[in-house]
């Protein structure tokens, strides 16, 4: 019997499971030295779960773990976003512990480049969030000393859009080469990275439509989208289709000497980010960025009333709100609305000077 009675020790409970004993006196009642035997036994059959301590990490540590997993699930772009944050992170507390690192230091830090901008600040905020958030989905951190940070509060701009003049005239000046990459870019509205990494296997001359991949997606899945082709894109791809070196897969790609490994090497671009500055100021344009030009494909498509749907799926929204930040026309909608109010202003002044 595994409860029973002891004199001058009360009720006791008393067994033994798998090979260990359990044993405890001193209750006054039967129904007590029960109760425990079967709250022990159920703690036997159903442990509770060991906690997993979590040994603090290297600043520097959990920072290039970051960078492995932003580097294997996200873009170039992003990635090389990440590694110039980074390095200004790692110089502040590269020689840190993660528990180090309070919110107090890094509001401090927030605030110093807030007096670069706001929309500096917020990246930072973002991007460091991001970082401990990871450190603890990882269990390498247990607290994320971002959260109680508040986004800086940034003025919103109207986003300049190139008017096609422009945009033509830059593509006017270019060398040929050039213009057929900005013309690739213009007539699929397709991120820089999309034409930078566009395979020959992904251009279908026949169906005149080209496959874009973009991992702009949740979970960091390339993600494959058919664009047409307009007249122009498609005369300029069949040409390059033509003239194209057979041994390297990329429609647009460059020779360069690689002065870390000191070797030649053939590959895609990267992003050009000087070649529209000195293409603008050759035209006599304002200058305009390659994303600008998605938004101008984009509200040339609104004033001609292509529907929203389509333009999302061509410029790879998976939401619609993303799409209609693109949108930089005045809508009809608002146009009569304000044509509402001054007709009645108008009807307002007749009918006072007729009484």
């Amino acid at each position: 019997m595994s409860v029973y009675s002891v004199t001058s020790k009360g009720w006791r409970y008393d067994f033994t499971s798998k090979g260990v004993r359990h044993t405890e006196a001193w209750f006054k009642t039967k129904k007590e030295a029960q109760r425990a035997e079967a709250i022990k036994k159920e703690e036997l059959k159903n442990p509770p779960p060991i906690q997993e301590t979590i040994t603090d990490t290297g600043f520097l540590e959990l920072v290039n773990l970051r960078l492995d997993h932003v580097k294997a699930y996200n873009s170039a772009s992003h990635y090389r976003d990440y590694c110039y944050l980074a390095s200004r992170w790692v110089a502040n507390w590269g020689k840190l512990d993660c528990r180090e690192i309070t919110s107090s230091m890094i509001e401090k830090f927030v605030l110093k480049r807030n007096k670069i901008s706001a929309f500096t600040a917020n990246k930072e905020i973002r991007y460091l969030r991001a970082t401990f958030n990871y450190g603890k989905r990882k269990k390498l951190v247990e607290q994320n000393p971002v959260d109680t940070i508040d986004f800086l509060p940034i003025t919103k701009k109207v986003k300049y859009v190139p008017p096609v003049q422009d945009i033509e005239e830059v593509i006017r000046v270019a060398d040929i080469p050039t213009q057929d990459y900005l013309i690739a870019i213009c007539d699929t509205m397709a991120r820089v990275g999309e034409v930078n990494q566009l395979r020959w296997e992904d251009v279908e001359l026949e169906k005149r439509y080209v496959v874009l991949y973009t991992r702009k997606k949740k979970g960091g899945h390339l993600t494959p989208r058919k664009v047409p082709m307009t007249t122009r894109l498609f005369e300029v791809l069949s040409r390059c289709h033509e003239e194209r070196d057979i041994q390297k897969p990329w429609v647009f790609w460059h020779n360069f000497y690689d002065q870390k490994e000191q070797v030649k090497k053939d590959a895609p671009y990267g992003y050009r980010k000087r070649i529209l500055k000195s293409l603008c100021k050759k035209a006599g344009v304002t200058f305009f960025s390659f994303h600008a030009l998605r938004h101008a494909g984009a509200t040339i498509m609104d004033n001609n009333n292509v529907p929203i749907g389509s333009i999302q799926r061509i410029l790879g929204h998976e939401n619609r709100t993303t799409t209609e930040i693109y949108l930089h026309s005045l809508g009809s909608g608002e146009i009569d609305a304000v044509m509402t109010l001054e007709k009645a202003r108008l009807l307002s002044h007749t009918e006072s000077h007729t009484e």
